[in-house]
């Protein structure tokens, strides 16, 4: 097995503090201290240095940490091709999500592996992207599900991590029941264009693609309020407070006064939705299968919602 202490080394890259390393992977923080202190002894390195009252990484440990990403790859292409070879899955399968993927994915795939695979146990963690990645990085999951664009800001991401796409979400317009458009079976965002929107604070990826596929029309929408959650948001709008984008895999959730429809015209928003797994272990068959899973619930998903939601 890859020694736990360099996996511990790899969080603390990442995480950047001893006590936040301790947080993803489980141990105290004395523990996280004395297994950094024995790998740095044991390899006969200085890896890290004093850094006011906390520690860093040296040179030399920046550099031992980026050659022991494609160790780790190859270890768990390895492992993952050992399993396959003989058809067997793993023990213990670990899958997080921010709060959409969770529920509506996540949720479904761990209750067809209670049947398909009685022997896995199988944990779920609602998490942030950038929690659900250093979770990866900590093996404390094997899976995570979070939007695309939210893996641009991790470090040596791509050294770390594969994709596997799971579905590009079409963004809705959500408006009120009593909303001049409320009728029609799509709505363009030239005619929203006036209206007042309830949309995430600034910096935040659904703030991004609302920006940007305004702009892509040559406009500039007036946010009038700021929603973090999907519920807060449809409450807002049930409230004649404005319009919103909801994307498709997320419910209204029982929302009254509200309706949601297509968008129609030149610019349709979406995010892509990817499932997140550490370098080289893919080729796991349980992981395989949640992936095949997961885009299959994906898809049905969709489809029902088009049904239910936006036909209604």
């Amino acid at each position: 097995m890859i020694d736990a202490r360099l996996i511990t080394l790899r969080v603390f890259s990442s995480a950047g503090t001893i006590a936040r390393t301790a947080e993803l992977t489980g141990y105290s923080p004395s523990a996280v201290s004395t297994q950094l202190r024995e790998l740095q002894r044991s390899l006969g390195m200085k890896l890290m240095t004093k850094d006011g009252r906390g520690i860093r990484l040296t040179v030399a440990g920046r550099h031992f940490v980026t050659g022991l990403d494609d160790v780790v790859a190859q270890w768990e292409l390895l492992k993952a091709s050992a399993l396959a070879a003989d058809g067997q899955a793993q023990s213990h399968l670990g899958l997080g999500g921010f709060s959409t993927a969770a529920a509506q994915l996540l949720a479904p795939l761990a209750a067809t592996l209670r049947t398909t695979r009685p022997h896995v146990k199988v944990q779920l963690m609602e998490a942030h992207p950038q929690r659900c990645l250093d979770l990866l990085l900590a093996e404390r999951i094997d899976l995570a599900v979070i939007v695309a664009a939210q893996t641009s800001g991790s470090s040596g991401a791509g050294a770390r991590f594969e994709q596997t796409v799971l579905l590009d979400d079409q963004l809705d317009v959500v408006l009120p029941a009593e909303h001049r458009l409320a009728m029609n079976k799509t709505v363009s965002l030239e005619e929203l264009a006036e209206d007042p929107w309830i949309t995430e604070s600034e910096q935040s990826v659904y703030r991004a693609l609302f920006v940007a596929a305004f702009a892509s029309l040559g406009a500039t929408p007036r946010v009038a309020h700021e929603a973090v959650e999907w519920e807060t948001m449809i409450a807002f709008i049930a409230a004649g407070l404005g319009v919103g984008l909801l994307p498709r895999l997320a419910t209204l959730g029982g929302g009254e006064n509200v309706v949601r429809r297509r968008i129609s015209g030149a610019a349709k928003p979406s995010r892509r939705i990817v499932a997140v797994t550490r370098k080289g272990s893919r080729g796991s068959p349980l992981i395989q299968e949640s992936l095949t899973a997961l885009q299959t619930i994906a898809q049905g998903i969709i489809s029902q919602r088009l049904t239910d939601e936006l036909d209604g």
